[in-house]
């Protein structure tokens, strides 16, 4: 197997001018766009850099046997992939160079099924996460004297006295100054400080994490629970603080198509002002779901608007924004082979992925729908404000959805939610992106995790 070569793609000066301020650098985490699985500390889903296009494209596949929903991309422009094996869901970092096979691999401990999935690249190159020994660790990369490329775990903080044995990480971040934030599945957020000096505290009984976390400027980290959104800083001795809590509509069971009772969204920061005025997420109403805004650092909300009107209501993904614009994407009805223990029935228990997409912008006054599609995306959505492209992969076929269905790599018109092009993919179940993020790399390709391993497109 062999990867196509680079493409150096154009990089048109569009985001300021077209979409307000991009999120501000964590001074913690590597290059903006490529370090996280949503692309920054903000969460916010778009990438500084241009995308393939709507013109020709040239597809590869790296089969790694493993699903693979987290890929970033240090400064030095190597791609680190954490993904799960299928065989004993072993959670493997894989080290992946501009073509050929994995220059390296290395195997984590095994923790619970969202354990290990949410990572990010630190302003060394490293990959940062919660293994399923409750250890954070710090992934390099470097070449030995043969000069062969080899996977290391260069720091290891033992986190087995704050997270208890029948807990894991679902989420981790740092804040602006130098902690590494986390949240576990049973509601317990804590904070490692840059000498190791780890403090924690646990939210109400009863609401779990299911998603991951964000940061912004000012020490400020949001958290979403199955029953509330959260902001949260660092208090004068170190601990953890809330700073403000809003209940949302958790409706009144999970739904087909999300891995948990409640909110889909890892929170979003975004904002015409400062890049990260406001927060955001989608709440699991029954019937009709809503954008929820609020104001960050007071938790004011600004609006709640009805979204995906015309397609499944109901969004297991982090939403994009930028600016004064959110696009939100509906996941409702998604066949997922696996949901995680305890997220309980879904209510119905299947329905049709009919798809959806929308844009909410957000004024002082309130928020106003700006397009509503029915675009079936079957992977988080990443906007790039250097081409001003949405790319996505699309899901073709019935809409009750079966091994038989194809994908298109799609590229949405954010002005108008209309379609600019859709080029098909290699069209077998083992390519199912599995609502996964994209990577938009630095020389214009994206590589986007599968069931199976990596598709590459330029």
């Amino acid at each position: 197997m062999s990867a196509c070569a680079l493409v150096m793609a154009p990089l048109p000066a569009r985001a300021e001018s077209t979409w307000g301020p991009t999120p501000p650098h964590n001074p913690y985490v590597g290059q903006p766009g490529t370090s996280t699985m949503h692309g920054d500390a903000e969460s916010s889903d778009t990438s500084p850099f241009a995308g393939p296009g709507t013109g020709d494209i040239a597809i590869h596949g790296y089969p790694l046997a493993a699903a693979c929903p987290t890929i970033l991309q240090g400064s030095d422009g190597l791609v680190l992939a954490l993904c799960t094996a299928i065989l004993g869901q072993v959670p493997t970092v894989y080290l992946i160079g501009p073509s050929g096979p994995p220059l390296a691999e290395l195997r984590l401990a095994k923790g619970s099924l969202l354990g290990g999935v949410y990572a990010y690249v630190d302003n060394n190159d490293r990959l940062v996460a919660l293994d399923g020994n409750r250890q954070l660790i710090r992934v390099g990369h470097e070449r030995d004297r043969s000069g062969a490329w080899r996977l290391g775990i260069d720091e290891s903080i033992d986190l087995t006295g704050v997270i208890s044995s029948d807990d894991g990480a679902t989420g981790l971040v740092p804040d602006w100054e130098g902690n590494v934030w986390f949240a576990t599945g049973k509601g317990r957020v804590g904070v490692v400080g840059p000498t190791g000096v780890t403090a924690a505290t646990q939210l109400p009984e009863g609401e779990l994490v299911a998603n991951s976390i964000s940061s912004a400027p000012g020490g400020r980290v949001a958290v979403a629970t199955t029953h509330a959104l959260y902001e949260l800083a660092t208090d004068d001795t170190g601990m953890p603080r809330i700073l403000w809590r809003a209940a949302y509509d958790r409706g009144s069971a999970r739904k087909p198509g999300q891995l948990s009772w409640g909110t889909g969204s890892t929170p979003t920061y975004f904002g015409p002002a400062t890049g990260a005025d406001y927060l955001t997420i989608v709440d699991n109403a029954d019937g009709q779901v809503h954008l929820l805004v609020y104001r960050s650092g007071s938790g004011e909300l600004v609006c709640s608007q009805p979204v995906l009107t015309q397609g499944g209501a109901g969004s297991e993904n982090s939403p994009i924004g930028i600016g004064r614009s959110v696009v939100v994407a509906s996941t409702y009805g998604y066949p997922y082979p696996a949901v995680p223990d305890g997220a309980g029935p879904a209510q119905p228990a299947s329905a049709p992925f009919v798809g959806g997409m929308t844009r909410v912008d957000v004024a002082e006054a309130g928020c106003h729908t700006v397009w509503d599609n029915r675009i079936r995306s079957s992977a988080v959505p990443r906007l790039s404000t250097a081409d001003g492209n949405i790319y996505t992969v699309s899901r073709v076929g019935a809409d009750t959805t079966t091994p038989l269905d194809g994908y298109t790599f799609t590229v949405v018109d954010p002005e108008t939610g209309s379609v600019l092009s859709d080029r098909p993919l290699p069209a077998t179940i083992v390519n199912d992106p599995l609502q996964t993020a994209p990577l938009i790399t630095r020389d214009g390709q994206l590589l986007q995790g599968t069931i199976t391993g990596i598709l590459r497109i330029s």
